[in-house]
């Protein structure tokens, strides 16, 4: 029997397994969807398998993420819903941009071309990565502390020890190095079709206490989107940081964007 329900791909971003999305994932799924998560191209299918297995993982850049879940949205039975965190939300954005997305969702999405506030906390958040130009070509592993600065810093430490150890592997270091000169290439990997009128509805998720992907970040985002007629809409969580698809309030952030595609989509 075809499988009639709406697709849903879930994208994580650095530093995050893709079984993180599974409390997304159960929710989607009761309320009528299909949802999956795959995994960046080279990231092995447990968060052990990821930390027994950095190189697997290093020098995958931004066009080989977006190719790579280009090719799974073409197995699929119809255009899905797009739903991505961090640099998984710049992915979701530039393949709704190409318009293989019926809509999209990007969760304090990483900054894409064009976007030009570069608030210090975001340097800090990054400085693991950015300290040695060779990491452009490695995996990257954070701390404890580095996650709960990054990641965890609306949480209580025992909050964000315990999500680190639960979810945190290896990221690539490329995808910082693309975003990070994307203003100074002709042909950024980090460019989005920002212009597309043509595309499904896209929402942005912020959150107010954002360190990784402040909210200036956010909101200097959706001004790229100005000059297209097609649905972009920007939603705050005031209160809190990087790490709200995964600590103990993403039910609240997943239902107001369940709430969002039910008055968009359908």
């Amino acid at each position: 029997m075809t499988d009639t329900r709406q697709p849903v791909v879930f994208i994580h971003g650095l530093w995050l397994h893709a079984t993180s999305w599974q409390p997304w994932i159960d929710l989607f799924e009761s309320a009528g969807y299909a949802p999956i998560a795959p995994g960046w191209p080279g990231i092995p299918d447990t968060v052990k398998g990821a930390r027994d297995n950095p190189e697997s993982i290093a020098d995958h850049g931004i066009d080989d993420v977006t190719k790579h879940y280009a090719a799974i949205i073409e197995t699929l039975p119809q255009p899905p819903i797009l739903i991505g965190h961090s640099f998984g939300g710049m992915i979701a954005e530039k393949l709704l941009g190409e318009n293989r997305a019926a809509a999209a969702i990007g969760i304090d999405a990483a900054q894409i071309k064009g976007v030009l506030p570069l608030p210090l906390s975001a340097l800090r958040a990054t400085l693991p990565v950015f300290k040695n130009p060779a990491n452009r070509h490695r995996a990257v592993s954070l701390t404890a502390d580095q996650f709960r600065y990054a990641f965890g810093n609306a949480l209580t430490p025992d909050e964000s020890d315990a999500l680190y150890e639960q979810w945190v592997i290896p990221a690539p270091g490329k995808p910082l190095f693309e975003a990070a000169a994307a203003n100074f290439s002709a042909h950024s990997p980090a460019a989005v079709e920002t212009g597309n009128n043509d595309r499904g509805p896209l929402l942005l998720v912020m959150g107010g206490r954002d360190h990784t992907v402040p909210e200036a970040v956010t909101k200097a985002t959706f001004k790229q989107y100005r000059d297209s007629t097609a649905v972009t809409e920007l939603l705050e969580f005031p209160d809190r940081g990087h790490s709200l698809t995964i600590d103990a309030g993403w039910r609240g952030v997943a239902e107001a964007c369940l709430s969002w595609l039910g008055r968009k989509t359908e």
